[in-house]
């Protein structure tokens, strides 16, 4: 299974808000210290403040904060609500599908088994898991200093 780019930043930006949570943090920071363009970075924090993951806050002082506990936030769930209907393979698209095996195919079973387990595993860690205790990852996502 392949992840998309949008899940990964997704997570990166989940992964740096709960690493700051004493503070609000900017698309800016989050782009440089992430390396994300601040483009694709802008879509991601739109979607995961409409789905309720991120809080965001306008103007000169704005930023982004999580919009609930890290350790509320289940890493599956994330890539559920970010991944979308995202067809695994051909067969389960319903428009684009033209492989004539579709309906006796045992393969196309086992895919749908193998994803379900896969966002299984994904349901038992928590954003404070990934975070929490995890010194090399809290050195690298520390803020870059601006130079002036």
């Amino acid at each position: 299974m392949r992840i998309t780019k949008r899940t990964n930043i997704a997570v990166r930006v989940l992964m740096y808000c709960a690493a700051h949570q004493d503070r609000l943090v900017t698309k800016a920071e989050i782009a440089e210290v992430c390396n994300i363009s601040e483009n694709h970075l802008a879509q991601v924090i739109n979607q995961l403040s409409q789905l309720d993951y991120l809080s965001t806050q306008r103007g000169r002082n704005g930023g982004m904060a999580l919009a609930r506990s890290a350790d509320q936030i289940r890493v599956g769930s994330v890539f559920r609500h970010v991944e979308g209907g995202l067809p695994i393979a051909e067969c389960f698209a319903d428009a684009d599908n033209t492989c004539p095996l579709t309906d006796a195919c045992r393969l196309r079973l086992a895919l749908q088994d193998a994803a379900e387990v896969f966002y299984a595993s994904l349901d038992e860690i928590t954003l404070d898991a990934l975070v929490c205790g995890n010194d090399q990852l809290l050195k690298i996502l520390q803020p870059v200093a601006c130079v002036r």
